[in-house]
């Protein structure tokens, strides 16, 4: 597997020509393979969409010597990860070119540890989450994309960003574009990175990977874990990277989605019966960074029977609905975290129950807000929340 870069076969190392001069079959796309000069080898362009192709192009080769061209460094957001997944990582040699993001960082003098690399290539530019002083570099889909992050940004909030694309990196045509947000209207090559030196708006609050959101950053009809009891109850999912969360009776999504924002990797299944709170919630997901939250629309526990295995699960709803509570706890997997929280006397009643068979923890939430009495200022209470936290030890 060989990176290779905009400058193309003069920019190679002598081991990267060494692997194209001895293949017999060399995969790429056809911008890469045109930057090849003739040899013997078969050039197979690579199908779109791709990802489907890949096991019988190399079950097809499987006989010869196969060279795959990537561009840049093919472990960074390139095919070298699809590969190593597909046919594992001893099967394969990697001769890496530098990176886009590399050659960024070396023109705008950014230590390439300190900015978050995010790629928009397959991905909605929804999923951009973009953070104050934080720099990011932003890998492309294609020429229109500047243009939908600089929209995206304005509409967070985030109109006085800096924006640099940087496009044909390491070639004879690289080409340097700058502005911001607010005012970006330039026409770029389709081949470019995006750097973002995230900036606010006078007046804009910034909205943080932590638990504990405003309660206004979500569209709801009244049906949301409010703030404080939700940064209680993400504390006790405790999410990890790459793990998975059922939010049963997901009313506006907003446990899913802060439980997604926590790590890029964190994935969650939102489980609502009412049809306009399930859209609410596709709709939110896409405003806080999070498109890739997946809704079901249907009542538990028949909506779950055919989920993923979740590594934590929160129920919100329906904690005294037959058989939901059953149902999570069949599924979760051994070591998983189970939260319920009861507002009512029976649904307390339920999770007393569930406490006193399998274990965990009872806790009472009680929450007052400020708000207005006649001209001064007293406490409002807010109604009690009974929350459930347990691990399932096997």
């Amino acid at each position: 597997m060989v990176g290779i870069g905009a400058d193309g076969w003069h920019g190679l190392s002598p081991g990267a020509r060494e692997a194209l001069t001895a293949a017999e079959v060399v995969l790429g796309s056809e911008r890469q393979l045109t930057l090849l000069p003739e040899s013997p080898a078969r050039r197979v362009t690579w199908p779109s969409p791709m990802l489907p192709a890949v096991e019988a192009l190399l079950v097809e080769h499987a006989d010869r010597r196969v060279c795959v061209l990537a561009s840049g460094d093919p472990m960074l957001f390139g095919i070298g990860g699809t590969l190593a997944r597909r046919v594992g990582p001893d099967v394969f040699r990697v001769v890496p070119h530098s990176s886009s993001v590399s050659l960024a960082c070396a023109r705008l003098g950014w230590p390439v540890e300190d900015v978050e690399v995010v790629s928009l290539v397959g991905r909605p530019v929804e999923s951009l989450l973009v953070l104050p002083n934080r720099r990011m570099m932003v890998l492309s889909a294609g020429a229109a994309t500047p243009a939908q992050v600089a929209e995206l940004l304005r509409t967070r909030g985030f109109g006085p960003t800096p924006m640099t694309v940087l496009s044909q990196l390491g070639g004879p045509e690289e080409l340097r574009h700058d502005g911001t947000a607010a005012t970006w209207d330039t026409p770029v090559d389709g081949l470019n990175v995006i750097a973002l030196d995230p900036r606010l708006a006078p007046g804009v609050s910034p909205l943080g990977r932590g638990a504990g959101l405003p309660d206004d950053a979500f569209d709801h009809d009244g049906q949301l874990t409010k703030r404080e009891v939700r940064a209680v109850t993400l504390a006790a999912l405790a999410p990890l990277p790459g793990q998975l969360l059922w939010d049963v009776g997901s009313g506006s999504g907003s446990v899913a989605i802060e439980w997604m924002r926590t790590h890029p990797s964190c994935g969650a299944v939102a489980v609502e019966s009412r049809a306009e709170r399930a859209d609410r919630i596709t709709r939110n997901a896409q405003a806080l960074a999070v498109p890739g939250l997946v809704v079901v629309h249907g009542r538990a526990p028949d909506a779950l029977a055919d989920l993923p295995r979740p590594d934590a699960v929160f129920v919100g709803g329906g904690v005294s609905a037959d058989g939901v509570l059953a149902a999570c706890w069949s599924a979760l997997s051994p070591g998983g975290r189970l939260v319920a929280n009861a507002v009512t006397l029976e649904s307390e009643a339920v999770l007393t129950r569930w406490q006193a068979s399998v274990g965990g923890t009872l806790t009472r939430i009680e929450v007052s807000r400020a708000a207005p009495v006649g001209g001064f200022t007293g406490w409002k209470p807010m109604m009690p929340v009974t929350q459930w936290e347990v691990a399932k030890t096997s």
